[in-house]
């Protein structure tokens, strides 16, 4: 059995090994055969350069550029290989040598225009003119309150120096004598404001604040009939109405000093507490008159006739 086992394993191996030598038929010719491929003419057919507008509108044909020089060497042609004809141009490489700043002249302008921008001249910077200070203002710029009088004199000149009205006037602190430095005094608390962004834009360490000197004023006059025959009191010219006991003081005495008589009264309590400057009094509504035309033409200050006790 063993023999038999042996004797068949070999007879496959051998049928493994040559029957497929009998299947095949010859081997493939290895003979190499050489065919020569002629390209056949390029058509007749005429090409022409088309520029045609980016954003619709009607083609444009230019002129046609000049021949080249036969048998130049730097020439690049398009070549059509679609059904339909499609645009053709030459383009031409500089030679060596030549000038590569150099731009070729192109015979029509439609083709390509190179214009040279003109640069956008800065705009003028205009300088906004200082707020304008008024005596009769009622707002003001506080910047500070020193007890050095030298360094509130250095304030009032760099201040003066950008054009800003500033000026000094005594304070305290602490019970010891100060000066405090102020901008101003300006109608309305935007043109404050206006000096105060001036001075803080040439200092940044500058920065005041914009407070209320003057409280508003009567909108009319008293009429002649405030005060009844049998009333008592009289009539005065009120210039104008302060939260600072000092600046009442300072127009007091710039009135006395201008020959009117003029004191000072307060009114309110607390925060609205008001320091007022008047002339006066006078017994009658035709004397408070004559006060407020003498200090228009004196102290340019259009008062407000009232009345008082």
């Amino acid at each position: 059995m063993k023999q038999r086992l042996i004797g068949a394993a070999v007879l496959i191996a051998l049928a493994v090994i040559f029957v497929p030598m009998f299947l095949s038929g010859s081997p493939p010719s290895t003979e190499t055969v050489t065919e020569s491929l002629s390209i056949p003419p390029a058509p007749e057919r005429e090409f022409q350069t088309r520029v045609v507008a980016a954003e619709g509108g009607k083609a444009t044909t230019p002129t046609p550029l000049a021949e080249h020089a036969a048998g130049s060497g730097d020439k690049v042609a398009t070549v059509d290989a679609g059904a339909n004809p499609r645009l053709a141009s030459e383009v031409a490489y500089p030679q060596a040598g030549a000038n590569p700043t150099a731009t070729p002249a192109l015979s029509n302008p439609a083709v390509a225009t190179t214009r040279p921008i003109a640069p956008t001249p800065p705009k003028p910077v205009v300088e906004r003119a200082a707020p304008t200070a008024s005596s009769t203002g009622r707002y003001a710029v506080h910047l500070g309150i020193f007890a050095n009088s030298g360094n509130a004199d250095a304030l009032v000149a760099s201040a003066k120096k950008h054009g800003l009205t500033a000026y000094v006037e005594s304070a305290e602190v602490d019970g010891k004598p100060a000066t405090r430095v102020r901008l101003g005094p300006y109608e309305d608390r935007s043109t404050a404001e206006a000096a105060r962004l001036k001075l803080q834009k040439a200092d940044a360490k500058l920065k005041g604040s914009v407070v209320e000197i003057v409280a508003a004023q009567p909108k009319a006059d008293a009429p002649a009939t405030a005060l009844s025959a049998n009333r008592a009191g009289g009539w005065a010219v009120q210039l104008g109405a302060f939260k600072s006991h000092d600046e009442a003081n300072k127009l007091s005495a710039r009135a006395k000093g201008a020959g009117l008589p003029s004191f000072v009264d307060s009114t309110g309590q607390g925060a609205e507490k008001l320091w007022r400057v008047r002339l006066g009094p006078e017994p009658d509504r035709a004397g408070s008159e004559k006060l407020r035309d003498q200090a228009r033409q004196k102290l340019t200050i259009s008062g407000m006739i009232v009345t008082v006790p």
